[in-house]
């Protein structure tokens, strides 16, 4: 069955991409690929080494967004670097804080598309909502970016600029383990990361990169509705910690919400979960339940959760979402009383079941709620809006 949505018509990673003024931009790129640029400018082989190990120390330890910076270079060949090459950060469209202190930004890439992040402060960590693609192929009704057209997939160098560009906003250069405001990071923004599996892969592995931005696996967490083929490989190439979009326990529900379950139904996906490289007691597989009033939080809903968790003998969380509204959505958040009940049968059980706390609601920054204004508009209409200015 064909997966609702637009596809990305370019789903493996795209090379490093030139500027609008020729320059590349080494965000994003290994140290090998560094090397290999700088060795493709003209530096010998010994310098290309070189200049990228100090380079990729400046640009992911240091958080250098230019050459002039760079003490480690000799200064008469900064000018050298920077004719040929660029630090990029996503452009900063709009940057909001909410009341409780959550932050959301919307961003722009380099060809004018518009995406969104999202950082939750709280007392012992903060947590960045990193977004994988402009936009969502996966339709899921429940949520606002779902009714969004999936664009395109980011690069890994708009990935971890968002992660870069967080640390600059909270001054948290260079990269230290201690006393961290960003502590952990969600892929759990705009878009399905396992239909862009090989740059959200390339992007993690700088972000973990002791040596880099140096974010420990165990505060990284990768979210999928369920793309089931890509799991075990999620696992296995990236192994960080596992969440599932379940949303529903019955095939007609999750039909419904969570339309990918028309192709990889709920039996398939809890044996992928069961399967998943690394899941045990200590790195619990945390299943994402977003609560709809009438749709899915019945005690028998509740009862078949832990049914199904049972079943596959998964070591398993579960986090209760209430339900973020947002205009035009067809669905109601359950009340507190029957999230509470929920929550208790499936605690009853001995799974863990916390109610999430909504954050950042006054700034449609809630769970489900990200959605960039601009994505509806063409890039022709956008260019006579601008004409029009």
């Amino acid at each position: 069955m064909q997966i609702p949505g637009h596809i990305d018509p370019v789903p493996v990673p795209r090379g490093a991409m030139p500027a609008g003024d020729g320059r590349i931009d080494l965000v994003g790129l290994s140290r090998e690929a560094i090397r290999e640029a700088l060795a493709e400018a003209g530096l010998d082989a010994r310098q290309a080494k070189l200049r990228a190990k100090q380079v990729w120390h400046q640009i992911y330890n240091r958080g250098a967004t230019g050459f002039e910076a760079m003490s480690d270079i000799a200064k008469p060949q900064r000018p050298w670097f920077a004719e040929r090459f660029t630090i990029g950060r996503p452009e900063v469209v709009e940057h909001l804080v909410s009341t409780d202190g959550t932050r959301k930004w919307l961003l722009r890439t380099a060809d004018g598309n518009d995406f969104e992040m999202v950082f939750i402060p709280d007392a012992d960590r903060g947590t960045l909502c990193v977004s994988s693609q402009v936009g969502c192929t996966l339709n899921c009704s429940f949520c606002h970016t779902g009714t969004m057209r999936l664009v395109r997939n980011l690069t890994a160098g708009e990935i971890v600029g968002q992660v870069m560009l967080a640390r600059d906003t909270l001054g948290e250069w260079p990269s230290q383990p201690e006393g961290r405001m960003l502590s952990n990071i969600v892929m759990m923004g705009m878009g399905e990361p396992l239909y862009n599996f090989e740059n959200v892969r390339d992007a993690l592995k700088i972000v973990m990169d002791g040596d880099g931005l140096g974010l420990s696996r165990r505060r990284i967490t990768l979210s999928t509705s369920g793309v089931v083929p890509m799991m075990a490989r999620a696992g296995e190439e990236i192994g960080v910690n596992l969440a599932v979009s379940l949303h529903a326990v019955t095939k007609e529900v999750r039909d419904e919400i969570v339309p990918l379950n028309r192709k990889y139904g709920i039996d398939e996906l809890l044996q992928a979960c069961a399967a998943y490289p690394g899941a045990n007691n200590a790195r619990r597989i945390t299943f994402e339940y977003v609560m709809l009033k009438d749709k899915n939080d019945s005690d028998e809903d509740a009862r078949e959760l832990v049914r199904l968790i049972r079943k596959y003998e998964l070591p398993a969380k579960v986090n209760l979402i209430p339900f973020n509204p947002w205009p035009g959505a067809g669905y109601e958040c359950s009340s507190p009383e029957r999230v509470r009940r929920f929550s208790e049968i499936v605690f009853e059980a001995g799974i863990s079941a916390p109610v999430r706390r909504p954050r950042g609601r006054d700034i449609m920054a809630a769970c489900g709620q990200l959605k960039s204004a601009a994505e509806k508009k063409s890039r022709a209409e956008r260019d006579r809006e601008a004409v029009a200015a």
